[in-house]
């Protein structure tokens, strides 16, 4: 990720003008990994998010805040405590570390004016939010790294903060063009360029390294101890071109897409190298550019985190009905091979006056074989002839019944897969604590968790269903879990509202509101793409969706949450999408 040195320069620069100045109204810490700041500046109320997760650190403002646990955890309070009404005096980046100092004005118990400053480390797994002093001492981190966990730089309390190690790269800042670019050529042992190129310069990142090169050699493989001539002007002319862009802050905040629409990397130069197999786009602002390319994978990372328990719990319950398929199918194949026994039993009834009693076995006519050939019984010498014959009858009825057992445990068993993987799917787009909380209670009232009891207040309201507009204003509701399923298709839509759901695939259920209107082709096409988009099948294409009228739409007796029957249907197929415009 291109989340580098000169690319934090342009964040903080841009970050420095905005917030100098602004005051600290509330701190929240949504989780370990994150801190929001809410900010007054002189532009109105900003949200800044400080992350410190392995794969997406950052600083920038954010236009949807993460959800706050019931409880701050300690750090939020000593924060909260020092920060609160602090105001912004600057934001700052030490030479081109991926580190932002932001730096406050406070007060103490006393009144007395005093600094703190969060130095904000953005550095993948390494990344981290050191809160700080005014003499740069270390009051408390994100992550505290002590003795047994690196044998070099630590973050404890009381600790003076110090940078990390320096790198043996130039950096743009200090060096001149033309050492950089005899440092390039000088590499020891000789690189491809751009390998030299990122191993020289301070700062730059594998995107930006590989575009000078794309740029240098037009697409052409080059070893750095080879560059010279044409080569060698080039090289020269686009260092000068980096060095001048980052010194003087005209760097641009760029986004790659791939060719699905989603953000594959960013830099503060225009992209050239992909050709036309990816998409560039320029951002508004760094920060922005931040958020667009962080949020939706923060929100999964986020509520991953807060449904571990839950994931954990289905994995079980799924493996376990899996096993327990497996082997009632294997008892089943037993089962079906039953017939011989009966007639073993009708062998023996037939001949009871010619067997003798005590003989292990008895070589009998079988009469149900058209050439009546002889088949060997195996008896027990201990029973009459009569009660051996008894013996096969009971195990032939005993497999009998067996096998219609098992036959129903299977089907309840692959109805109990279909529902947790129903669960699963709601639990993979649940967006909020709330969402999580009704999961819980539907998997308390099935039975896969124990209540404990505690909570004696009054649950908390349900969520409405997401909705959705169509191209012609036609309303589209979808549920949010199994429960709020069988809320909306059962109570909530009327009986000539459009029910759909996607094929033989878990997913929502999905309402388009007619209004007792008949509803458009493109009405009908669209709240179908919606309803794959809720669904398992989210990223694929040509997803079968089938839909009908509410009132074909029914709840078997004992069903579990979200489980229906349908008749009258139709079935199209479409690539899922969530909104639409003119």
């Amino acid at each position: 990720m291109a989340l580098d040195g000169v690319f934090v320069r342009f964040l903080t620069n841009e970050l420095n003008e905005q917030l100098t100045g602004a005051r600290v109204s509330q701190i929240h810490q949504p989780n370990k990994d994150e801190l929001v700041l809410a900010l007054r500046t002189f532009d109105g109320g900003k949200k800044l998010l400080i992350s410190a997760r392995a794969n997406s650190p950052r600083v920038s403002f954010i236009s949807e805040a993460p959800e706050n646990p019931a409880s701050p955890p300690m750090l939020c309070m000593l924060l909260r405590k020092k920060l609160c009404g602090a105001k912004i005096c600057s934001v700052t980046q030490p030479s081109l570390e991926r580190i932002v100092l932001i730096e406050f004005d406070g007060t103490n118990e006393l009144g007395d004016s005093v600094k703190y400053t969060l130095a904000c480390e953005i550095m993948g797994r390494y990344s981290n939010v050191i809160f700080l002093d005014g003499e740069h001492n270390v009051i408390d981190a994100l992550k505290r790294v002590d003795a047994s966990m690196t044998t070099g730089r630590m973050v404890l309390p009381g600790m003076r903060y110090a940078l990390p190690p320096a790198q043996n790269k130039l950096s743009v800042l200090e060096h001149e063009p033309d050492e950089i670019v005899d440092r390039i050529i000088r590499t020891n042992p000789p690189e491809k360029l751009g390998k030299a190129m990122l191993n020289s310069i301070s700062g730059i990142s594998p995107i930006i390294s590989r575009e000078l090169e794309y740029r240098i050699t037009s697409g052409a493989q080059l070893i750095s101890d080879s560059v010279s001539g044409v080569y060698k002007t080039a090289l020269g002319y686009y260092i000068d071109k980096l060095v001048k862009n980052v010194r003087s802050l005209s760097g641009e905040p760029y986004c790659i897409y791939d060719e699905n629409g989603k953000p594959k990397d960013m830099s503060f130069i225009e992209i050239q190298q992909y050709g036309t197999l990816y998409t560039v786009k320029k951002a508004e602002s760094f920060s922005q550019l931040l958020d667009q390319f962080y949020s939706e994978r923060d929100r999964v990372e986020r509520m991953r985190a807060k449904s571990q328990d839950l994931l954990k719990l289905l994995t079980n319950a799924s493996e376990r009905a899996a096993r327990k398929i497996n082997t009632q199918q294997a008892e089943l194949e037993k089962c079906a091979d039953r017939e011989p026994l009966r007639i073993c039993g009708d062998l023996i009834q037939a001949n009871l006056y010619r067997i003798e009693k005590g003989a292990p076995f008895a070589d009998l006519e079988n009469f149900y074989d058209e050439n009546m050939a002889v088949l060997r019984v195996k008896l027990d010498p201990s029973k009459s002839a009569a009660q051996n014959a008894q013996k096969y009858y009971k195990d032939y009825r005993k497999a009998k019944t067996a096998e219609h057992m098992l036959t129903e445990q299977i089907d309840l068993a692959r109805k109990e897969l279909e529902y947790l993987d129903n669960v699963f799917d709601a639990l993979s787009r649940a967006e909020t604590e709330r969402e999580l909380a009704e999961i819980r209670s539907e998997l308390a009232q099935t039975g896969y968790i124990k209540s404990s009891g505690k909570g004696k207040g009054k649950e908390p309201k349900p969520l409405p269903p997401l909705s959705f507009e169509t191209t012609d204003g036609s309303t589209v509701l979808v549920g949010r879990n199994n429960r709020q399923n069988d809320t909306l298709t059962l109570k909530t839509a009327a009986k000539n509202d459009i029910w759909f759901h996607t094929k033989d695939i878990p997913g929502s259920h999905t309402i388009l509101v007619t209004n007792g209107k008949e509803p458009s082709e493109d009405a009908i096409m669209q709240a179908a793409a919606i309803a794959a988009y809720h669904s398992k099948a989210k990223d694929g294409s040509q997803v079968p969706v089938d839909y009908t009228l509410v009132k074909n739409v029914s709840k078997p007796q004992g069903a579990r949450p979200g489980s229906v029957i349908f008749v009258k249907n139709r079935t199209v197929y479409v690539t899922p999408k969530k909104e639409f415009s003119e």
